[in-house]
């Protein structure tokens, strides 16, 4: 029997997380589902971890040879048979009505291509971790908030197929951010449905160096600069909107990098402030911040003047 919905879950070396997640599949109040596990060239113990789950023929894992995040995903969806896509990343878990909610979405609205829903945030031991619920985010036609900001949680994420094949899957090109750039295919075309409910547990704080931030956005405006300049996107947005979503980008690459790599973060300021936008204040204010920062750090190091003084 076809399954309403196809999971995947692309996954490399998440062993110790695994076994939640597909626990939080298997507690889901609808059953008409199927998981694949694409296990990506793992080298702990996650074929271990998976195997008692495969007594249920609901669940798949694929072996794989290190494809890289994108190509892996695409693996999943094209071994999938649902009319509907899931996604769930291997170190985050869902709420047991997670996808009942989301299915009465796309049954109520067949002009939806996507449904996402809200999160919570956990560490690294599962334990929550409390803040300030955000806005609400955009609906519909999204195509111009998309731009400025991904707002979508990607283990939130129920995915009509004829999408993909509409727009095409995940790009190979990127490691980072291979939602971002899908996304901003998809809405050009197709609409956005969230459920206002924090249906996913977002598993954060493991591995998330500055470095490593740095690199995701950098990867972001390389994203943008070919959705504008090869895909014709400054066709379908207005000129503020392509401004902010620039400085914005160059604002989060110098607010990552201004106390490690205080110049290339002005640097990236100075763009910000060449785009101008109503936050420029921002930009400026980050420009003076990575020149204190400098200066603390040549003080720290040892400045000329203290290298004179200690002859």
């Amino acid at each position: 029997m076809t399954p309403q919905v196809s999971v995947v879950m692309a996954a490399k070396n998440y062993g110790q997380f695994l076994a939640e997640a597909i626990e939080s599949v298997l507690a889901q109040t609808v059953e008409e589902w199927e998981l694949l596990i694409i296990d990506d060239g793992s080298t702990d113990h996650t074929q271990s971890v998976a195997a008692p789950f495969l007594m249920d023929r609901r669940i798949r894992i694929v072996s794989s040879d290190r494809l890289g995040q994108p190509r892996a995903k695409n693996l999943g969806v094209r071994l999938s048979s649902g009319s509907l896509v899931a996604f769930l990343d291997a170190d985050d878990a869902w709420l047991p009505t997670k996808l009942e909610r989301q299915l009465a979405v796309f049954a109520d609205r067949p002009e939806v291509g996507v449904c996402f829903t809200k999160r919570t945030l956990m560490n690294d031991r599962g334990e929550p971790i409390f803040g300030n619920d955000p806005p609400s985010p955009p609906r519909g036609r999204v195509l111009e908030a998309m731009f400025l900001r991904n707002f979508v949680c990607f283990s939130s994420v129920m995915v009509r197929r004829q999408v993909f094949d509409h727009v095409g899957g995940f790009d190979p090109e990127w490691d980072l951010s291979i939602d971002y750039d899908l996304w901003l295919r998809v809405a050009r075309f197709h609409e956005f449905e969230y459920v206002d409910e924090p249906l996913v547990r977002y598993r954060t704080g493991h591995g998330n160096l500055s470095k490593k931030l740095a690199d995701r956005v950098a990867t972001a405006d390389a994203i943008m600069n070919r959705a504008v300049f090869r895909r014709d996107l400054r066709n379908d947005l207005p000129r503020a909107v392509l401004a902010e979503g620039y400085a914005s980008t160059y604002r989060a690459l110098g607010y990552t990098l201004r106390n490690v790599e205080p110049i290339t973060a002005a640097q990236w300021y100075l763009r910000a402030l060449a785009w101008g936008g109503p936050r420029w204040r921002d930009a400026a204010k980050g420009l003076v911040a990575s020149g204190l920062a400098w200066i603390r750090g040549r003080r720290e190091s040892g400045t000329p003047e203290n290298a004179t003084a200690n002859r």
